[in-house]
């Protein structure tokens, strides 16, 4: 596992890819800082309610400890979209759940002289941007904080069947087809895939937020009560097979995946209020990170 270092970012050139696309930056006024990046890292620490653990990606990842702060913005994934617009906001600090840099441990090493990541880096040196992954420890709080903000992005809270753990969800009997249509205009998804019974009714729900596995998502949908497991993504050739096929043998299973950040964007929304009961020195908001694929009855616009 290799963070960013500051010195990494030093580039040749200095140019930013695709400037001519980008909003004028330097519109957005920085008042005088009196928190850093250091302290915002520690303030998280001390109010996620579990021991901050030795190994993990929950780190600094650009600037340092000393970065000033200017205004924080939590995202699901720092792209470049993601970047260019909190920078844009004044907002110098990024909390992002997810890598902005391809690879879940923020390593770089295979990939360091690749303009897409140069050019990345550039900007990011360029707006003295500080981001933090905060991954981990967001997942394992009581309750996992982006669990908990997908339930309230959905409006799902009365379908839970423990506000403590809440990935579990009971429905009365809607279709599967319906609640598909209902989940990707709440979460205004231009690419979620079904698979399974359109007609099936939907009992019981296993949600699993992000990317699951072949396991345990086999054993999520294998459960006798469970009708429907919905994911971020996954395998096609494993946990998509498997689902496929209990549907064609007429077992009552059904799987929804509606792409990795969407699946996890509503708990970044979440963090963004968190973070405001503890940090009030800079303005604190949510900038969600769009959905990369499109559907070709809808193109998406670059910008």
């Amino acid at each position: 596992m290799t963070p960013i270092s500051r010195r990494e970012f030093v580039v040749a050139g200095g140019a930013v890819a695709g400037s001519a696309l980008l909003p004028n930056f330097a519109l957005a006024q920085k008042p005088a800082a009196s928190l850093t990046a250091g302290e915002v890292l520690n303030r998280i620490k001390q109010h996620v309610g579990i021991p901050w653990m030795e190994k993990t990606v929950d780190k600094l990842t650009s600037g340092d400890e000393n970065t000033p702060v200017h205004g924080i913005a939590s995202t699901m994934m720092a792209t470049m979209d993601v970047v260019q617009r909190a920078a844009a906001e004044g907002k110098n600090m990024i909390i992002s759940h997810e890598t902005a840099v391809y690879l879940q441990q923020d390593d770089t090493s295979d990939i360091t002289d690749n303009p897409v990541l140069v050019d990345k880096l550039d900007f990011i040196k360029k707006h003295d941007i500080a981001i933090m992954r905060f991954h981990d420890h967001w997942h394992r709080m009581q309750p996992d904080g982006i669990a908990f903000g997908m339930v309230k992005q959905l409006g799902w809270e009365k379908y839970q069947d423990d506000p403590a753990v809440p990935r579990r969800l009971t429905f009365p009997g809607i279709p599967l087809a319906k609640l598909a249509q209902e989940i990707q205009s709440r979460l205004n998804a231009r690419t979620m895939r079904v698979t399974g019974d359109p007609d099936l009714p939907i009992h019981k729900v296993q949600t699993s937020w992000g990317y699951c596995g072949r396991q345990p998502g086999i054993r999520f949908i294998s459960q006798p009560d469970v009708d429907l497991l919905i994911c971020g993504e996954t395998r096609e050739w494993e946990l998509v097979e498997f689902v496929w096929d209990a549907a064609i043998q007429g077992k009552k299973k059904a799987l929804i995946m509606v792409g990795h950040i969407l699946s996890e964007q509503g708990g970044m929304q979440y963090c963004a209020d968190w973070l405001k009961g503890f940090i009030n020195e800079v303005p604190i908001g949510f900038v969600p990170a769009r959905e990369a694929c499109w559907n070709p009855k809808q193109p998406a616009r670059m910008t």
